[in-house]
């Protein structure tokens, strides 16, 4: 057994591979235009109606399409080719969105066309994260999931404020353009920029010899919904790292809340804007330098405790500081948030490859229906009581749920839990990298296993972003 460490993947390494430069650029692309494309729209229903009804209901198409789709369509990436299916979903994107360009175009048409526009953004989303374990694998894709993920939270930020400028400057229609020509570029990017693969759920199906692989049809949508409900939810560890992942719910309610938060603080659009932000950076700025610098296993190991953090901070909202102090706990519940990437790569490594998508799509809907959920909640409770002491209570209700999923993910064995034979069929390099990190269990340091086998990846870095969600990958 050699002592020298090997040499750690970085960065460059991830962008060194042009797939996953074509994957990262069509995530800018996209979101980019998603972002600019929704605030156009807003902005337009609201000035041609003057209705702030109106106006949230074009706002909630980022929510309520994007649970439908990811249930009930997500699995399209396991049944087709998942490239072509980045590909279709782009070029019916931009032709809906082109639609909206029509001159004199009925507001309820606008927002029909939206809310199918979004609808159909889970399969894509749900495709290029389940691809990215094809393209990248092992400790590479924590560095890759970090990327996309930062990408991603400055991509909201970037979109939005853009479509704010665009509006203001050149109108919607421009805005809607720009968003219509992202989504060809994105498909010209994933089209060339990736390789063919086949169907993962017909490739497994034909290993298997099953009937499914010699009929012309696969499983139907409510079938494949309902096996990838048991593959999720039926393994213990599965199931414990999507209720991490949906805590989310519970520690961003202070963005739900930014703008009657501002307000106490007698500010107003800025604060609420700055308030925002401040989590978003606070993740971007730390997040590359957690999986570059912190080993596989100690991420792992962290994950729990970071959990718990994220939720904790936000209990000191309860003494009412001021606007640069709340913009520092925001920003520390952010940082902490960052254990995602480990329960992201631990998620994927225990998903077989074909049911991946359908997997993260059921993850971001719950994630998607949990924030919906909370932020409607803490919105009815601060007009009873001040958004401060709703944002404690809840930092307070997460941590109590996070201590209870901290425990449960440290009992199912040392350091990287439970990983039965068969949640790996297909998948030999990764049963022999988790044989790996069991043999060196008795090595006295174990904070990184790339210090002992040159850089093994641990049974749970394969590659979404859980993101979403909206990541929500």
């Amino acid at each position: 057994m050699s002592s020298s460490p090997a040499r750690r993947a970085t960065f460059r390494d991830v962008f060194a591979i042009g797939e996953f430069r074509a994957l990262w650029a069509s995530q800018i692309l996209s979101v980019g235009g998603d972002r600019l494309a929704l605030v156009a729209l807003t902005l337009l229903i609201y000035d041609r109606t003057h209705s702030p009804l109106l106006a949230a209901v074009a706002y909630a198409a980022g929510y309520v399409p994007y649970v439908i789709g990811a249930l009930f369509l997500s699995g399209l990436a396991d049944r087709l080719p998942r490239r072509e299916v980045m590909v279709a979903c782009d070029v019916i994107r931009a032709v809906l969105v082109a639609a909206m360009l029509v001159p004199h175009i009925p507001l309820d048409t606008l927002i029909v066309l939206l809310y199918v526009t979004t609808a159909i953004q889970p399969p894509f989303d749900a495709a290029r994260s389940a691809i990215l374990a094809d393209v990248v694998q092992g400790e590479r894709y924590a560095l890759a999931a970090a990327a996309m993920q930062t990408t991603f939270r400055v991509a909201i930020v970037a979109g939005a404020v853009a479509g704010g400028v665009v509006v203001a400057l050149a109108g919607a229609r421009l805005a809607l353009g720009v968003d219509a020509a992202t989504f060809v570029a994105s498909a010209l990017v994933v089209r060339f920029g990736t390789d063919a693969r086949p169907a993962a759920a017909k490739a497994e199906a034909k290993k298997k010899a099953t009937p499914e692989s010699h009929s012309g049809s696969g499983p139907s949508a409510l079938t494949q919904l309902g096996a990838g409900i048991r593959v999720v939810f039926g393994d213990k560890a599965l199931r414990t790292l999507v209720l991490l992942g949906w805590l989310a719910a519970l520690y961003e309610v202070p963005e739900g809340l930014a703008a009657p938060y501002a307000a106490r603080l007698g500010g107003g659009a800025v604060a609420a804007g700055l308030l925002i932000s401040s989590g978003q950076v606070g993740a971007a700025v730390t997040m590359p330098a957690f999986t570059r610098k912190i080993g596989p296993l100690t991420r792992l190991r962290w994950m729990g405790p970071m959990a718990i953090c994220a939720c904790v901070v936000l209990i000191l909202t309860a003494v009412r500081p001021g606007l640069a102090v709340s913009m520092a706990i925001f920003a520390m519940a952010g940082t902490f948030a960052i254990y995602q990437i480990a329960a992201n790569t631990a998620f994927v490594a225990r998903v077989p490859n074909e049911c991946r998508s359908q997997a993260f799509g059921l993850a971001n809907a719950g994630l998607i229906v949990g924030q919906g959920v909370a932020f409607t909640v803490a919105g009815a409770a601060a007009e009873v009581v001040p958004p401060s002491t709703v944002i404690a209570l809840s930092g307070g209700l997460g941590a109590v749920a996070a201590c209870g999923l901290a425990l449960r993910w440290r009992r199912m064995s040392p350091v990287v839990g439970r990983h039965s034979a068969r949640h790996f069929r297909g998948q030999a390099p990764l049963v022999r990298e988790v044989r790996e990190v069991r043999e060196v269990r008795d090595v006295r340091d174990v904070r990184d296993v790339r210090d002992v086998r040159g850089q093994a990846p641990l049974a749970g870095q394969a590659p979404r972003d859980m993101a979403r969600s909206r990541v929500r990958g």
